[in-house]
């Protein structure tokens, strides 16, 4: 049975772009987030105008779990692979995590959302939602899937909180503002608007 999770809709009263630099502070390890032992930049692009910026991380969780699950999975570390989409000219983050570990028998999805207030530009919006689906785990579906509710929740729970941590880190530091992103015109795209005048 698949298990799925959706948290409300959270807005910050900061625009995207001061937001997404205070989000690129988790990483690689972040001490509000002990769960994150370690990450790993694993594939990296870029679109050759810099609007888009696609980053994927091996991520090295350190799941508070009970001994004896730990011991029957014969694991200490979970691990799991997030791919991030940023695009900086439509002012989305799309993020999109899925487990490595144990993929035949859980399979985790999560998707999450960052963009721009509809009603307000200088504000940001989070959407986030998960799934689970326990195939079989030594006879222990429902503890994997109660623990899994818990870290769902305790991350909701910290999500914001971590965010705004890193803004008032950020306005330490006289970051209050970062510039949206602008189209660069070329010098071929200027000279051929230039020959749509004539000289009289």
């Amino acid at each position: 049975m698949v298990q799925k999770y959706k948290s409300p809709v959270r807005v910050y009263k900061y625009p995207f772009e001061l937001v997404m630099k205070a989000y690129e502070k988790r990483f690689p390890t972040c001490d509000m987030i002990p769960i994150l032992y370690d990450s790993e930049i694993i594939h990296e692009e870029k679109s050759e105008d810099g609007a888009i910026h696609i980053i994927e991380r091996r991520c090295k969780l350190n799941v508070d779990a009970p001994y004896l699950l730990k011991k029957m999975s014969g694991i200490d570390y979970f691990y799991c692979i997030q791919r991030n989409t940023l695009d900086r000219r439509k002012r989305t983050l799309t993020i999109e995590a899925w487990n490595e570990s144990f993929a035949s028998r859980i399979n985790i999805k999560e998707h999450c959302t960052y963009y721009v207030h509809p009603e307000n530009p200088d504000w940001t919006c989070f959407e986030q939602s998960a799934s689970l689906e326990v195939k079989s785990f030594y006879g222990l579906e429902s503890a994997v899937e109660k623990l899994a509710a818990k870290h769902y929740a305790a991350n909701v729970n910290k999500g914001k909180e971590i965010i705004e941590f890193h803004i008032e880190e950020l306005k330490k530091q006289n970051i209050t503002y970062v510039p949206p992103f602008v189209d660069q015109i070329t010098h071929n795209e200027k000279d051929l608007n230039y020959s749509n005048y004539s000289i009289i």
